[in-house]
């Protein structure tokens, strides 16, 4: 199986092209297509891992089904962007229907909170670097003595923003973020990603996954409801741990693109680099098996 790296649709406008998604207007909607792109340090690399687009639309549309509506403390239902996952329904030229079969999702048009809303419920990544340095997670004060990969006491909102393409996201603090979003916005979005991560945790603690943390998006429907859009997570958009690989006081494996980040770091690959580099076969091989791992124990 070869990867898909680019998608056309004929007759059907293209609006933009991400790091692993292209985005179409279609009939009032808009149509969400996960090629097999990988992205990491935000730079798209040149090779891409097969099916991990299919992976990655299956797995939203899992949760999409699994985890709303939800209901807010102020009465706010939030629900999500998909309209349809069947491109069977989808009106779709007929030549492209098989190749974009499991990869596509037709989604409501909706006004972009221009804000990644980062929940994380362990300290890894960047949040552990910050902490050794200064004791905080996006500038707030953590308690003492914690180690690497220790679960946080109740999980953390660490919002950044939300960056053009080829630019960077930063993080931000809490204040600063409700500076940007007004309210009661800004406390819809914060309670509702927090609910997010804890229902999915909880779930996916039966399958013995651990969520260590995750990055949702918000936006604002036709009916100036507060839905969450892009993909919701996703191994791209979270990182997932195997209960039975979890430690506490050292790094975790994930059930993502972690083998091609260390092997980014181990041939001296410069983040600022815009152009990414071939990925070797055998890279290719055991990331896609990562990314199946992950899905297969989620959903089955």
């Amino acid at each position: 199986m070869s990867a898909i790296t680019r998608t056309e649709l004929d007759g059907i406008k293209k609006i933009s092209s991400g790091k692993v998604r292209e985005l179409f207007d279609h009939n009032d909607s808009l149509l969400f297509v996960a090629t097999d792109r990988i992205s990491a340090f935000d730079v798209i690399l040149s090779s891409g891992i097969p099916g991990k687009g299919k992976l990655l639309t299956q797995i939203s549309k899992f949760w999409f089904d699994k985890l709303f509506p939800i209901t807010l403390s102020d009465g706010t239902q939030v629900n999500h962007h998909l309209i349809e996952s069947d491109v069977e329904k989808m009106q779709l030229p007929a030549q492209s229907v098989d190749s974009l079969r499991d990869r596509t999702l037709q989604v409501k048009k909706c006004e972009i909170v221009k804000i990644e809303a980062i929940v994380r419920g362990y300290i890894t990544g960047s949040a552990w670097s910050e902490y050794k340095k200064s004791g905080t997670v996006n500038g707030q004060a953590i308690r003492e003595g914690m180690s690497e990969s220790e679960k946080f006491d109740e999980p953390l909102f660490t919002p950044s923003t939300k960056a053009d393409m080829g630019e960077h996201d930063e993080n931000i603090s809490v204040e600063e973020y409700k500076k940007r979003v007004p309210e009661p916005l800004a406390s819809q979005i914060q309670e509702a990603a927090i609910k997010i991560y804890k229902l999915a945790s909880e779930y996916a603690a039966t399958k013995g996954i651990i969520i260590a943390d995750t990055k949702l998006e918000f936006g604002i429907d036709s009916d100036k409801n507060l839905v969450v859009v892009d993909e919701i997570l996703t191994p791209d958009s979270s990182r997932f741990w195997p209960v039975d690989g979890y430690t506490v006081g050292k790094s975790v494996d994930s059930f993502d693109k972690q083998f091609v980040r260390d092997w980014l770091k181990s041939v001296g690959f410069d983040k600022n680099n815009p152009v990414g580099p071939v990925i070797p076969d055998d890279i290719i091989v055991k990331t896609a098996e990562k990314y199946n791992q992950g899905y297969n124990l989620l959903t089955n």
